[in-house]
């Protein structure tokens, strides 16, 4: 405004002189000279105007700039590179030592760049990206990013500032250190342990994602011929013998599901195809640790070479475990084997069924043809039931002629009867083939696994035990808990009946027996009576056939014949009329070679006349 007011002004002025020029010719040279000088000083007035409002321009962008500076929460300076212009924002300056605040710019310079990087500015060397350096500050060393621009004032490109703002990177450079001392150990570490495993010939497997693929090291790559540092885990299994498969599945199953212990060290043994087509054996050792970053188990272990002792250890489980007449396993095996496959039957929800065999009167076979000829049936035998046990049964001689087998259950509930006659039809066949001198067949007993018990040793005894109820030749009798039970009970009462002798829990009833004719008391029957501690009373049915059975009936009859006498002649001392007493034998006691004189005996040790008893 101040400066269009001197223009309005000095064209005003300038007309005036130029008119009184016209008007008065003779003082138009004085009046050319007062204009020329009222020229020259109008256009120093200007100049002076002009620095000034351009010096409070530059003042006012300078509190701009220091504000804006100020606002910034990182380093900030700007600077010219002949070193008239230098401004710190205040966080700077908070980190400058007191002392450096004193200083001229171009000393404080070299303290924020290096020297070569101000002699070398002009050029642009600081405009070539981030530079990073040392700074000795009030707290120590620092190490900032220093990033600039270029700042022009003016139209052209001589009035021109630089803006350096810098940023503290202490402690991401000491993080970088660290993890580039982290790294060299690691690197050294990877080593020794590539080192160690390749002379250890130890090849791992792992999967850490709960993906579909393991990957694995490269010494089980050069173990197993594999090309790629992984492999989906299902083709992993598939290099793993059929026989050993079950193991290794359960194994993926209780590792997936969690149920594995915490940091408990585990291990079994597979057969897996290796790099030149043959099975070796492994030793595959394993842990379940948790996985933080996934929050998932880690799956996977050691897999070890272990052939050359499996080779040495041959000879002594041969001697452990096969039986030596068939060649198949024994009873030993079949307890091991059967073990592991009723947990890998829980874990994988799989249901087996074990079919117990034994040949009929085979002792038969060893008196008319010999021993020789019943180790080549037992021999024959094994081989039927070895071909019939499919890719994951297992077939073993438990000893004599018994034999046992595990096959897979695959939902059908006939398919143990099924593949007991084939094998009933085929044992058959060997007989006629031999020419032996009288028809061959087996029984058979099974039982569901797990379903039938809480272990495989109560599976395989409940098979047994099916066996066991068949009553003819070429039984085929399925584990019945109503049956099994049954006999327990049975085998109890036993058990407690014969206590109950010893116990005194036995007694006599007396119930009188009437003459139509006279309707007088002619005699007594003795009958007896299981009176239970309780009080609970047990009649005869329940329990004489039992002791029929188990041969207590005879100890019952001692009871009876010596108790019944005893009684009578008790009646008879105290004066009562004399009466029969009728006591019932069985047949058992008829059998007794000396019934007659154990009769007398008791007759003779109560003092009971003869007449007076009826048996």
């Amino acid at each position: 405004m101040e400066i269009m007011f001197f223009e309005v002004l000095y064209l005003l002025i300038s007309a005036l002189l130029v008119a009184l020029s016209f008007l008065n010719e003779k003082s138009a040279k004085f009046i050319l000279l007062l204009y020329t000088l009222f020229t020259a000083a109008a256009i120093l007035y200007s100049r002076h105007r002009l620095n000034v409002q351009r010096n409070d321009e530059t003042n006012l962008n300078k509190k701009r700039i220091v504000s804006l500076m100020n606002a910034i929460n990182s380093y900030v300076v700007i600077w010219s590179e002949d070193g008239n212009m230098f401004l710190m924002n205040n966080k700077l300056k908070e980190m400058l030592k007191p002392e450096v605040l004193e200083w001229q710019s171009q000393d404080i310079l070299p303290i924020l760049f290096p020297q070569g990087f101000v002699n070398y500015g002009k050029s642009g060397m600081m405009l070539s990206g981030v530079k990073e350096f040392p700074l000795e500050s009030r707290y120590g060393t620092l190490y900032v990013s220093w990033s600039s621009s270029v700042l022009i004032f003016g139209n052209d490109d001589t009035d021109r500032m630089i803006i350096s703002i810098g940023f503290d990177i202490t402690e991401n450079k000491v993080i970088r250190q660290q993890l580039n001392k982290t790294n060299n150990l690691l690197a050294a570490k990877e080593k020794h342990y590539s080192l160690a495993m390749n002379l250890s010939e130890i090849g791992i497997i792992l999967n850490e994602h709960c993906d579909e693929y393991f990957t694995i090291s490269k010494e089980l790559m050069d173990m197993l011929g594999i090309r790629t540092e992984s492999i989906r885990i299902d083709a992993f299994i598939d290099l793993i013998h059929k026989d050993d498969r079950m193991m290794f599945e359960s194994y993926l199953k209780s590792a997936r599901s969690n149920t594995l212990r915490i940091d408990h060290s585990n291990s079994m043994d597979l057969r897996i195809r290796s790099y030149d087509g043959k099975y070796r054996w492994y030793a595959f050792r394993y842990r379940n640790s948790p996985n933080g970053q996934y929050g998932m188990p880690v799956i996977g272990g050691a897999i070890i070479d272990i052939s050359k002792d499996k080779e040495k250890d041959y000879l002594i489980e041969r001697m452990a475990y096969i039986d030596e007449i068939t060649g198949i396993y024994n009873r030993n095996k079949l307890v091991i084997n059967g073990a592991e496959i009723y947990e890998c039957c829980k874990i994988l929800e799989l249901s087996y069924w074990v079919i117990v065999f034994d040949i009929d009167n085979f002792h038969i076979i060893n008196d008319t043809c010999g021993y020789s000829k019943g180790n080549q049936m037992l021999k024959e035998f094994s081989d039927i039931l070895y071909k019939k046990k499919g890719k994951s049964g297992f077939a073993a001689r438990v000893g004599g002629d018994n034999f046992a087998l595990i096959v897979q259950d695959y939902g059908d509930p006939n398919a143990p009867i099924v593949l007991a006659q084939e094998i009933q039809e085929e044992i058959a066949n060997i007989g006629r083939e031999h020419d032996f001198k009288q028809n061959i067949s087996c029984s058979a007993g099974y039982s569901r696994m797990p379903a039938d018990g809480e272990d495989f040793i109560t599976v395989f005894e409940r098979a047994e035990f099916a066996l066991s109820t068949g009553d003819k030749k070429r039984s085929l009798v399925m584990f019945d808990t109503r049956v099994h039970d049954s006999i327990l009970n049975t085998a109890a009462l036993e058990r407690s009946l014969a206590e109950s002798i010893d116990s005194g829990e036995l007694a006599l009833y007396y119930p009188p027996k009437i003459s139509i004719k006279t309707k007088k008391v002619m005699g007594v029957e003795a009958l007896i009576r299981w009176i239970k501690p309780d009080g609970t009373v047990i009649a005869p049915k329940y329990f004489v056939p039992i002791a029929e059975n188990s041969h207590l009936i005879t100890r019952i009859g001692e009871f009876v014949m010596d108790e019944a006498c005893r009684q009578n002649k008790m009646w008879q001392s105290m004066g009562l009329p004399p009466i029969v007493m009728s006591i019932n034998l069985t047949s058992e006691d008829f059998y007794q070679k000396d019934v007659k004189q154990f009769i007398q005996e008791k007759l003779m040790e109560t003092g009971l006349d003869p007449e007076w008893l009826e048996i």
